[in-house]
């Protein structure tokens, strides 16, 4: 890790952090007195420093003439969250799956009508599928399409309740490629994406299949948990 510059901070925005950090559990608004006393700043300072926060969607008024946060502070924790979730921790179950599997795995998201691959981990063979993560592929009949398409409906349709999983189709989408697919879950039971095995059609053997089928289950399971989510 490079050093940090020797560099002071920005006194104005640490006192605007300070306003932002005086809000706790439960807190609906709070009056300027009691920001005052929260952080230690003169009124007329937090009242400066609102105008600004207020402009920029961190701050809302009320009714009342009371502060609540606003809307961009639950903006910034979505994009927090979805990169910790995504990329730290999908990128070492999907290490791992080919580490168990010998084949690529990737891990997909649902765009309206298309299947965007957000990360993937190649196989170390060198005949393989060469989706690179960002490439978006219709939602058709392959395993990946239908496990998002089916258990990212709310409420889930009865279909999805009894799919046997993972879901394995060959040639889908390739008539050269098969792949199988599991649903990962999010907080709320909500779905997070499709996490994926593919290989050539001519290496999915019946033993290559008993093998694969059991480590994308709990490749899937372990994800799950490692994001929060419960399967519903």
């Amino acid at each position: 890790m490079k050093d940090r510059p020797a560099l002071e901070g920005v006194a104005a925005a640490g006192r605007a952090l300070a306003v932002l950090s005086a809000f706790r559990a439960g807190d609906r608004a709070l009056g300027l007195a009691e920001l005052a006393q929260r952080t230690g700043l003169v009124k007329s300072t937090i009242m400066r420093l609102a105008v600004t926060l207020e402009e920029a969607g961190f701050l809302a008024r009320t009714e009342e003439g009371a502060y609540r946060l606003g809307a961009e502070l639950p903006r910034l924790g979505r994009l927090y969250t979805d990169a910790f979730r995504l990329e730290e921790q999908v990128m070492p179950v999907l290490e791992e799956l080919v580490a168990r599997t010998g084949e690529t795995a990737s891990f997909w998201v649902r765009q309206g009508e298309q299947r965007l691959c957000l990360f993937r981990v190649d196989s170390p063979h060198l005949l393989r599928l060469h989706v690179r993560a960002g490439d978006a592929r219709a939602m058709d009949s392959s395993g990946i399409a239908q496990v998002l398409r089916a258990f990212g409906a709310r409420p889930l349709p009865a279909y999805a309740v009894g799919m046997e999983l993972p879901v394995v189709t060959m040639g889908a989408t390739d008539p050269h490629v098969g792949a199988m697919a599991a649903p990962a879950f999010g907080p709320g039971d909500a779905l997070a994406g499709a996490l994926a095995v593919s290989a050539p059609v001519v290496r999915w053997t019946e033993a290559a299949l008993a093998a694969a089928r059991p480590a994308l289950l709990a490749a899937a399971a372990a994800l799950t948990r490692r994001i929060g989510g419960r399967a519903p």
